[in-house]
């Protein structure tokens, strides 16, 4: 009985120790960016554009840069505050991302930008927009609205020129004759 005793006192010591050093993965150190970073006092971080892995990563890179700008150039904070700014699948890729390999900004952003580049190489093309034509349910303005939005999102950007030649060449025979006229007006 007195070995059953010792053998459960054991148990006990052994899993107690387990206990307090926490479960592996889940420690503050394992699940944190930057674990040994703190932010000042007082700081309160600026409201972020969030991004949810449907937008262009270098956009959100450059939002996120500029929104960050009053810490300064202190790449350990950019790095602990950037999950801050992230929703849906891209927080989903972020945290099950190992936060030790990133040691710095560049590493980070690059595999950021490195995962969600396909969202630029899905942006329109000059084919795309060219043969975008007007719903047999929409008006001329909301038509050019909805072109025009699209047309923003070429890449590279077209000049203001290119956009208004594109959106000439696009149209149905009826207003081609009409929008020829103002060809070379701002669009």
């Amino acid at each position: 009985m007195e070995d059953l005793n010792n053998i459960r006192k054991e148990n006990t010591t052994e899993w107690g120790v387990e206990g307090s050093k926490g479960i592996e993965g889940l420690n503050y150190e394992d699940l944190c960016i930057q674990s040994d970073v703190e932010l000042h006092q007082g700081y309160k971080p600026p409201k972020f554009k969030m991004f949810d892995g449907t937008g262009d990563p270098r956009v959100h890179l450059r939002t996120y840069s500029d929104k960050v700008v009053g810490i300064g150039k202190d790449e350990m904070i950019c790095m602990k505050l950037f999950m801050r700014c992230l929703i849906g699948d891209a927080l989903s890729w972020y945290i099950s991302q190992d936060p030790k390999k990133w040691s710095s900004w560049v590493g980070m952003a690059s595999d950021f930008k490195d995962r969600f580049r396909f969202n630029r190489e899905n942006a329109p093309n000059v084919f795309y927009i060219q043969n975008l034509k007007k719903k047999p349910i929409e008006t001329f303005h909301e038509y050019a609205t909805r072109w025009r939005f699209e047309a923003a999102k070429v890449r590279p950007a077209l000049k203001k020129e290119q956009m208004n030649k594109f959106f000439v060449r696009a149209q149905d025979s009826q207003y081609y004759k009409w929008l020829m006229m103002i060809e070379n007006h701002k669009f």
